[in-house]
């Protein structure tokens, strides 16, 4: 039985493959219930390996047809790999079902099996970069997951998203590129592929203070890919067209979990490809450090100048994304699991306010614009709390799990002599930012206001069901950001010692 477990994390990723195969010939309503069904097993067989991971204390490696390098392949499976591809499949269940009306209403009923094919190649690609030990192969995913993520955006067929879907493209393979030559020149001067034989490798070559040029070189290459794919300030020039004009479900993903799958790989090649310490000797860490504070105040102030909740809304990733980087380029281990922390914070929450955006907007005659909104809390009630419950979160108000966030970023940050008083000093100000806008639209919303629309979505009153399946689904957003917020001990627990096991 053990060794069944061990299967599960590469059953996982040839089942997302496949179901994205069998998809493009399923009836649209079967492609649907199939993808239900793939999200929830990938979420009990990850739960399970977590469990095996946990009780055996250390992680594991699955060799390819038990091919040892330089000709087989390999994923590695510890308690945080597990955890995350969990959380990623729960996450990416409650996006594809708070945005599942809409879809239907905004794709055409011949691509609507299409974007389940596009889905399960998004999460076959976040499943690979979470668990491969091969950093070619996490290359290869990074392709798909890009190609995947563009579909997402391109599929609903609007004169915006097709513009959105363009300039994702040009910028997200501008960093494909980046990251591919970075590959290529780590390559060249180690002579392998698997993660944990290039950290030998690269340690020798340190040691010995030879091609300390081209290793410099080989890091920038792979960090500025990264940072361009995840949307780090300056780098971010895609991200409202992209968030702002897909389908809803597009948004709630492409926010929530695909920047995090290469946030997740960035962190793998820090600790298991180079090293931290060596990271830091080559100032990449200062820089990374420095553009991270920026990118919380830019971020911010850009949101801040918003009329479109959803363009707001991205605005915001790009703050996020400036907490994310600044808590890695501490370079401690409490920066990290506090960085982490933030990932599926940010994951639950962001989910969440765009789904709830979407829901007031449909409340509001599809208007996205803040002049269109005042009142629509009242209009859809769920919508409004879980937009207030976001906001909330996001502020860093407690009981919800942004306050946790920024509560171990400043404790990380304690540790970190002179770059203590940059990191609060930028969390302060990103958090009265943070407020500003916030309350702003949380204001709006609140403000009553007559209107003759109801629960409409398209010009279409949205049936019994189709609410209930709205309210479970912000409940469960609501829940697990409060969860995160009021059990916080044993999640940063574990993720510390899944960190312990990672590296």
């Amino acid at each position: 039985m053990t060794s069944f477990v061990c299967n599960f994390p590469f059953m996982t990723i040839l089942m997302s493959l496949f179901s994205g195969a069998v998809s493009s010939v399923l009836p649209s309503k079967w492609a649907r219930r199939w993808n239900k069904i793939l999200l929830v097993l990938i979420a009990i067989m990850s739960f399970a390996t977590m469990g095996y991971c946990w009780r055996l204390g250390t992680y594991y490696t699955y060799s390819m047809g038990h091919f040892p390098a330089p000709w087989g392949n390999e994923i590695r499976v510890g308690v945080l790999e597990t955890f995350m591809a969990m959380f990623f499949s729960l996450l990416m269940l409650l996006c594809m079902l708070g945005g599942e009306v809409e879809r239907e209403l905004e794709i055409e009923q011949s691509k609507q099996s299409l974007y389940y094919v596009l889905a399960n190649l998004l999460i076959a690609s976040l499943l690979a970069l979470i668990y491969t030990n091969d950093i070619f192969t996490a290359y290869v995913f990074v392709e798909t997951n890009t190609l995947a993520a563009c579909g997402l955006i391109m599929i609903r067929q609007y004169g915006r998203t097709m513009e959105a879907a363009t300039r994702y493209l040009i910028m997200n393979l501008l960093g494909s590129g980046l990251f591919l030559l970075g590959v290529t020149f780590l390559y060249d001067l180690t002579g392998h592929l698997l993660m944990g034989n290039m950290k030998i490798a690269v340690a020798e070559i340190v040691e010995e203070g030879v091609y300390t040029v081209p290793l410099i070189i080989s890091i920038a290459f792979m960090v500025v890919g990264v940072a361009i794919k995840t949307a780090l300030y300056p780098f971010h020039a895609w991200v409202p067209d992209a968030y702002g004009y897909s389908t809803l479900s597009s948004s709630a993903l492409l926010s929530a979990l695909v920047s995090k799958g290469y946030i997740f790989l960035l962190i793998k090649i820090f600790m298991r490809v180079i090293g931290f310490d060596i990271v830091s000797k080559t100032s990449v860490a200062d820089v990374l450090f420095v553009y991270g504070l920026i990118g919380m105040m830019m971020g911010s102030l850009n949101a801040i100048r918003q009329k479109d909740i959803r363009r707001m809304l991205a605005y915001s990733s790009v703050a996020q994304m400036g907490y994310i980087y600044m808590g890695l380029d501490l370079g401690t281990e409490f920066g990290i699991v506090a960085a982490i922390f933030h990932i599926i914070s940010h994951m639950a929450t962001k989910a969440m306010l765009f789904v709830a955006a979407g829901g007031l907007a449909a409340a509001s005659g599809d208007h996205k614009e803040f002049s269109h909104l005042k009142g629509a809390a009242y209009r859809n009630r769920m919508a409004g709390l879980a937009f207030l419950a976001g906001a909330l979160s996001m502020i860093g108000l407690p009981l919800f799990s942004g306050f946790i966030s920024k509560l171990l970023f400043a404790q990380a940050s304690m540790e970190q002599g002179y770059k203590m008083f940059f990191a609060l000093a930028a969390i302060a100000i990103s958090t009265i930012l943070n407020t500003i806008y916030f309350m702003k639209a949380v204001i709006i919303i609140y403000t009553p206001v007559y209107s003759g629309e109801g629960n409409r979505i398209g010009g279409r009153i949205i049936s019994v069901k189709d609410q209930a399946l709205k309210v479970a689904v912000f409940a469960a957003f609501i829940a697990i950001d409060m969860i995160l917020g009021l059990f916080s001990d044993p999640i940063v627990r574990l993720l510390t010692i899944g960190i312990q096991m990672f590296s």
